[in-house]
């Protein structure tokens, strides 16, 4: 009954934000109920840490290695998770919460002596540690930014982010650019980038850069220019490869990679709002091919070899695009991609699109960051040369 009432109050809201003209008083602040939501998320989320010490949020897909979640998985997932958790309303009176980010804040800075995390001499032909070096670079980042790194954990902190710029930047493809964790050829030739690995990796590197570590300008550049010539003159971006001049993928199988591919073009100066409203747009026209692949079995699967772990990937690049246009275009589109995030809410108050039931914290904090994305931190600009901290 009372999860009736709640989500009475949640339709009350939406219907008066619909009524709201666009660009009136309040727009482009998130309606109270949204707040509530995630607030609601919070205690769910806590109670999904595991692990050795409870430190750990690991994503779960089909992907193991020797029977086992891969650590790139675990240390990405735990930083995906930890990161919705920093931005959620009531930090500073949530002992519960702030014990629980520092346990995982000592599991992912953990992460630069892990033998499965370090980047010298990879073998594999196909290997996610850099998800967990994007995504672990990326929360740390955050956690320094907010000033909520856990007073015993400074040095740890700095010296993994170090780690992690490290480790992205010797695994960037060679000659190409960009990064991919299927390398047919091994990890020490030329192959095809992943523009939906390459984007998310380069903003986590653009916030490196802003908060005064040294980045390889030169890994930077490079990488940007095989993103940019991985989009295809329809605006979609190729999978895996970068050039898109040739290329014929179809906009309804490449809507979440546009979104993130425009967004590091974007705060590198090599994109538009054009560009970004294109792919909101195609988001939202083509949004029924990404549900229909929800929570499904299997990954890439025809007609446009969607998978379901675009789903609320695509959502969290879709909130942050909206943040990134002119202002009064901001809360018609905003307002979209709530509902379409809140009508695929689960009984039990959590967002999954996986099979596995593990990954409802993955799905839940990528939902929860992308209803506050008005209040959280933007990737930073791409300056070549950033000023270095005191």
């Amino acid at each position: 009954m009372q999860r009736c009432w709640k989500w009475f109050q949640l339709l009350l809201v939406l219907i008066m934000v619909a009524a709201r003209p666009a660009g009136g008083q309040g727009a482009d602040a998130p309606p109270e109920s949204f707040d509530c939501v995630v607030s609601e998320c919070v205690p769910l989320l806590l109670e999904m840490q595991e692990g050795d010490g409870t430190a750990e949020w690991p994503y779960e897909g089909v992907y193991r290695e020797g029977g086992e979640i891969p650590i790139g998985y675990r240390v990405g997932g735990t930083a995906i998770v930890a990161s919705s958790l920093l931005y959620a309303p009531g930090w500073e009176d949530d002992a519960k919460r702030q014990h629980a980010i520092a346990r995982a804040t000592k599991f992912i800075t953990s992460a630069s002596t892990h033998p499965q995390m370090q980047y010298e001499d990879i073998r594999a032909r196909y290997d996610v540690r850099g998800w967990g070096y994007a995504y672990g670079l990326h929360y740390l980042l955050q956690l320094r930014a907010l000033q909520r790194v856990p007073d015993d954990q400074h040095e740890n902190v700095d010296t993994a982010i170090r780690f992690f710029i490290a480790g992205i930047e010797a695994t960037k493809i060679p000659q190409v650019g960009g990064w991919n964790y299927s390398r047919g050829k091994g990890f020490d030739a030329p192959s095809p980038p992943a523009c939906f690995m390459t984007a998310p990796t380069l903003l986590a590197l653009f916030d490196a850069s802003a908060q005064g570590f040294d980045v390889d300008t030169d890994v930077v550049e490079l990488s940007l220019k095989s993103l940019e010539r991985g989009r295809t003159p329809t605006g979609s971006f190729q999978y895996s490869g970068s050039d898109g001049k040739t290329s014929r993928e179809p906009v309804p199988g490449a809507v979440g990679r546009m979104l993130v591919s425009e967004i590091a073009l974007q705060r590198a100066d090599r994109s538009s709002a054009d560009r970004l409203r294109a792919a909101l747009d195609a988001f939202i026209e083509h949004w029924k091919w990404l549900d229909q692949r929800r929570a499904k079995h299997g990954t890439h699967v025809r007609p446009y070899g969607v998978a379901p772990y675009y789903f609320y990937f695509a959502h969290y690049y879709a909130a942050m695009a909206v943040e990134l246009l002119p202002l009064h275009e901001r809360a018609k589109y905003r307002q979209r991609v709530r509902e379409l995030l809140i009508g695929v809410r689960r009984d039990d108050g959590t967002w999954n699109d996986r099979v596995f039931e593990r990954s409802a914290n993955y799905g839940t904090a990528m939902t929860m960051m992308a209803l506050q994305m008005p209040d959280i931190a933007l990737p930073s600009k791409w300056n070549p040369i950033p000023e270095k901290p005191e």
